[in-house]
């Protein structure tokens, strides 16, 4: 049994991982057209509105983990509500878009400018900022079907949807801003073709035999939404926190440091995107094995699952880490087209501060998502709501107060590890709520 869960684990998170590389390879692609076109102002204007794109997704992966976990259980108990479940997820997730884009669009020059745009850079970030937001329906349905068709036993062709996004992503930007010449609207647009042909590949699932779920009016709404919401909600802090960390952190190395410091945040930032997206995917692959397994009532083998995405968590963590030791100033003079010994010098520095947070963030995020495969939400929204927002803002406010720019980046490895802290906690108290009830029954 252990032995076909192993193979199961393996396929899921490893195709998943693949997946949410090439979901990152979106902004990652964008960063490095970006600077080596138009240079750190270009980089730094990146960089102010990733939050935004960070929101934008959240959103889609907030709706679709929700949905589809709990379409897990619907298929478990051959409940016939699994459709309507999956509609109407669709349907708030386009409408939710639909709302970004009106907002984007009308809105983008006050959005820039609180975002930290001064005039240098204020047309760069305009421009991509329009354009990213009249996309928003379009990668928010990417991420609830790409979520649904995951957990329908079709890991391939959401791995294969991510990669072909992902890859038309990279060939558009360079289309788009070198024979073209169409600046940061070209990356933009680049950015927002990608989820069309994500969805475009996903829809093939439809037409397979293994096929589920699909469009049904009917029942009950925003039930049905709700608990997309309840369960999608750890997920969605996750995602979003990589957002808050840069919003936060823009603007505290904006006083700083000003828009060198960001555009070397934004080369730190976008390492830790790939990262993060890695350890996302790990949590994600285990996620529709953890909820079978859970709907069977087979503790046994959740157990087990729990222990393989922990500790492939923490071989990720130590990799990555290493991997920012002793390759940060390659790494750093990829997106550093200019050869700026300023920004070189703080983007090698923080990468290599930062990084220490790698060795605790997968475990966090593993943590969050097994709590949401079991249906229970509260600690896997702690976990999420600790990293994401309060811990982070508050160790960066106070570390670069007492350091300044080394207590920015020593900020998101004190997050993490308090994060684990609380992680440990919970998860023992679970674990001792559990044995209770079993004793008493």
């Amino acid at each position: 049994m252990q032995r076909q869960l192993f193979k199961k684990f393996a396929r899921y998170a490893g195709l998943n991982i693949l997946g949410m590389i090439g979901l990152s390879l979106y902004i990652l692609a964008d960063t490095y057209f970006i600077s080596a076109k138009m240079g750190k102002n270009g980089l730094a204007a990146l960089n102010l509105l990733i939050p935004v794109y960070s929101l934008i997704n959240a959103c889609g992966l907030m709706l679709g983990t929700g949905g589809a976990t709990k379409y897990n259980v619907f298929c478990s108990q051959n409940s016939d509500k699994k459709d309507s479940l999956f509609t109407h997820t669709i349907l708030t997730g386009f409408c939710l878009g639909c709302l970004f884009s009106a907002i984007g669009i009308l809105f983008c020059s006050p959005i820039a400018k609180a975002l930290g745009a001064d005039e240098e850079i204020f047309g760069m970030a305009v421009e991509y900022l329009r354009t990213i937001a009249a996309m928003s329906p379009f990668f928010i349905c990417n991420g609830i079907l790409n979520a649904y068709v995951r957990n329908d036993g079709s890991p391939n062709l959401a791995m294969t949807a991510m990669l072909i996004g992902s890859g038309a992503n990279i060939v558009l930007d360079y289309i788009f801003m070198y024979p073209l010449g169409m600046g940061m609207f070209g990356a933009a647009l680049a950015t927002g073709c990608a989820p069309i042909l994500g969805i475009l590949t996903l829809c093939i699932h439809f037409f397979q035999k293994n096929n589920t779920f699909r469009f049904r009016l009917g029942g009950p709404f925003f039930k049905n939404v709700g608990i997309s919401l309840k369960l999608g909600i750890p997920s969605f802090i996750t995602e979003i926190s990589s957002g808050i960390v840069l919003l936060i952190f823009n603007f505290i190395i904006l006083k700083l440091s000003g828009n060198v410091g960001v555009a070397a945040y934004g080369v730190v930032a976008n390492i830790s995107i790939v990262c993060i997206a890695i350890f996302t995917g790990l949590a994600q692959g285990t996620q529709p094995l953890v909820s079978e397994q859970y709907a069977q009532q087979n503790e046994r083998s959740v157990k087990y699952l729990h222990r393989l995405a922990l500790s492939s968590a923490a071989l990720l963590g130590c990799a990555f880490f290493l991997v920012s030791l002793l390759f940060a100033p390659q790494l750093a003079a990829i997106f550093n087209s200019e050869h700026d010994a300023t920004l070189a010098d703080f983007a090698i520095r923080g990468m290599k501060l930062y990084a220490i947070g790698y060795l605790t963030a997968g475990i966090n995020i593993v943590s969050s998502l097994y709590f949401t495969a079991r249906e229970r939400a509260m600690p896997a929204f702690a976990i999420a709501l600790a990293r994401g927002l309060f811990a982070i803002a508050a160790f960066s406010l106070l570390f670069a107060a007492l350091w300044q720019m080394t207590g920015v980046w020593l900020a998101f490895p004190a997050a993490e590890t308090f994060t684990l802290l609380l992680t440990v906690l919970l998860t023992w108290r679970a674990h001792k709520t559990q044995k209770n009830t079993l004793l008493q029954k």
